[in-house]
């Protein structure tokens, strides 16, 4: 079970008390509405909307925007709590939070005129609407500033859009995409410079979600590529500066991969419980195997792990609450959570043994849902080179 506690404002009884009622509030609810239903939804890839929609009603699609935008107005670490609760009980279903709550709403909040937070941004804390996030197309995964998805000025403030989008989470069940195409011209790229990010709802004429894809782990969760067929937009639906897309996505990967290291520590956990419980029961030798060293030695070191990969994301959490720079320790505590959740998960199946292989047993799905959390929002290769960065910048 996570713990609750508030090194932020330890001081502060009206955070620890919010804190605790909303955690837990999360833990009944993915207890009672997702956990038993998650191998199930894994087994049929079926995107549970009704309890996407009901987690929307409690407010947790707005978890961090602020309570005049008719979010709830939480601090970054009560939100990573929440975001755990649900992944210990299914990672799809947290996937589709953190999106939502990071990369659209907070650039949204960010960037946004009060005209496009008043139309999107607060239907979207109330849940009413669910947003996805699309950068990443075909040939541009790591190298994101390769995107070739191409917006075109229409002489009237307007844009219209064509390109592809890949790998889309909520990609056909969104309600609006934030989503980065090019401003500049095929004759004089600019690299990064000529990114701008747009606010498409997805009923818009043109936008078309296709081929969801077949996936080893968050099976659950919809990830499509998203075809955009000259799609008319109006002056509005530019957030920001023009130009500055690019930039705007980088700042709010920062708060997303918060959430995907939340995500792993979710699923590293549940794997952890049920590898103490059955090694409580499983016997062999006429003994249950927690008797036996290795099989403690393999317990201590996950449940080390996953303290460490904890401390480490809290760190994080505080830091971007007092507003700090986080770029450096939000890849740290991406990278060491979710290679966390690898090796937790991996040492789980090891301890079911010939069990944790068969999909009757949850470990298997853990071990699969872990995999992806090492290579989206940036891979492990790509959080050591901004860790390494932000080292060799840092002054000693």
């Amino acid at each position: 079970m996570t713990t609750v506690e508030s090194p932020d404002r330890a001081g502060d009884a009206a955070v620890v008390e919010q804190r605790e009622e909303i955690v837990a509030m999360a833990r009944e609810f993915a207890r009672r509405e997702i956990e038993p239903h998650a191998a199930e939804w894994d087994r049929t890839k079926h995107f549970p909307a009704d309890v996407i929609r009901q987690l929307g009603e409690l407010g947790f699609f707005g978890m961090t925007t602020p309570e005049e935008y008719d979010g709830l107005g939480l601090d970054p670490w009560t939100y990573l709590l929440v975001i755990e609760e649900i992944a210990a009980a299914d990672a799809s279903v947290a996937v589709s939070l953190t999106v939502h709550n990071s990369l659209p709403s907070s650039m949204l909040l960010a960037h946004g005129t009060e005209a496009q937070k008043a139309r999107w941004l607060k239907p979207m804390a109330r849940g009413e609407l669910l947003a996805a996030f699309a950068l990443s197309e075909a040939e541009s995964g790591s190298d994101a500033a390769a995107l070739a998805a191409q917006a075109v000025s229409d002489g009237h403030g307007g844009w219209r859009l064509n390109g592809t989008k890949s790998w889309v989470t909520n990609g056909d069940t969104a309600d609006i995409y934030m989503l980065m195409a090019r401003t500049d011209t095929p004759e004089e790229r600019r690299g990064k410079d000529g990114i701008s990010a747009f606010l498409v709802p997805a009923d818009t004429e043109g936008v078309e979600p296709t081929h969801r894809e077949d996936k080893m782990g968050l099976r659950s969760s919809p990830t499509t590529q998203v075809v955009l067929r000259d799609v008319a937009l109006g002056p509005d639906a530019l957030l920001g500066e023009e130009g500055q897309g690019f930039r705007y996505a980088l700042a709010g990967l920062d708060h997303g991969r918060l959430g995907i290291a939340a995500q792993a520590l979710g699923i590293a956990r549940a794997a952890l419980d049920h590898a103490v419980r059955y090694a409580k029961e499983r016997q062999q030798f006429e003994t249950p195997i927690a008797s036996f060293q290795a099989i403690q030695f393999k317990l201590a070191e996950m449940a080390t792990r996953l303290a460490a990969a904890r401390a480490l994301l809290r760190e994080a959490a505080l830091a971007e609450g007092r507003g700090e720079r986080i770029t450096a320790v939000a890849s740290m505590a991406k990278l060491f959570a979710t290679e966390t959740a690898m090796f937790v998960t991996t040492e789980a199946v090891q301890i079911f043994g010939g069990y944790g292989y068969m999909r009757d047993y949850p470990v298997e799905r853990l071990f699969r849902d872990a995999k992806v959390t090492t290579i989206y929002e940036g891979t492990s290769e790509i959080q050591r080179n901004v860790i390494a960065r932000g080292v060799l910048a840092a002054e000693r």
